[in-house]
């Protein structure tokens, strides 16, 4: 089966067709196909994934698989969130992973407690087999950890290097692939979806 992934994030690609090769499936991103990516108006990940999966749906004549995913900080009520792609643009810096680092660690400099650095990466997945799908398949992944003062680790993409994770004692940027894979938000996220896909689709 061929399923577009509506996103042209190479790093989503990536992570998404490793996660996902037990089921057998075709993954194609958006950008191979020659797509436009969609407007994301929405405040809620659930919201925009659905969005997305509707229009590479729409367009591709492909069932369609959509990752919203956004670093969601405590201190900041829950932002950058839907926003996060975007969060360096706010301060005047150019679109970027490496941008929205600079730009999180200057947001919180003054924030020194760890009670006051605590963030959730979150992902929400959402597969239709058509643009008109009435029973959408919807996966969530979250993950806690804290900000660290620094970037840590040269592995993972995103707010990897700065999302410190107690229970390893690592940022997501230091563990091996295979390991981030299998306890990131994306990872949380994909494993129900691969359950949601083998109950209802195959």
């Amino acid at each position: 089966m061929k399923i577009v992934l509506a996103s042209n994030n190479p790093g989503k690609l990536a992570e998404l067709q490793t996660m996902l090769a037990p089921l057998g499936l075709q993954l194609l991103s958006q950008a191979e196909l020659g797509l436009p990516e969609a407007e994301e108006p929405f405040r809620t990940f659930v919201e925009n994934a659905l969005a997305k999966a509707r229009h590479a749906c729409r367009l591709s004549g492909l069932p369609a698989l959509a990752d919203d995913a956004g670093l969601c900080v405590d201190a900041f009520g829950g932002l950058p969130g839907v926003d996060t792609a975007f969060y360096a643009t706010q301060f005047g810096y150019p679109k970027g992973d490496e941008y929205n680092v600079k730009a999180l660690l200057e947001q919180m400099a003054g924030l020194t407690e760890r009670s006051q650095r605590r963030a959730a990466l979150v992902s929400t997945l959402v597969a239709l087999r058509s643009a008109d799908d009435p029973e959408p398949l919807i996966a969530c992944g979250r993950v806690s950890g804290e900000i660290t003062f620094a970037p840590v680790g040269g592995n993972g993409f995103g707010f990897d290097p700065v999302m410190f994770i107690p229970e390893f004692g690592q940022t997501f940027a230091q563990l091996p692939a295979a390991v981030k894979n299998a306890n990131s938000h994306r990872g949380k996220a994909a494993s129900q979806m691969m359950e949601l896909i083998r109950e209802r689709w195959l």
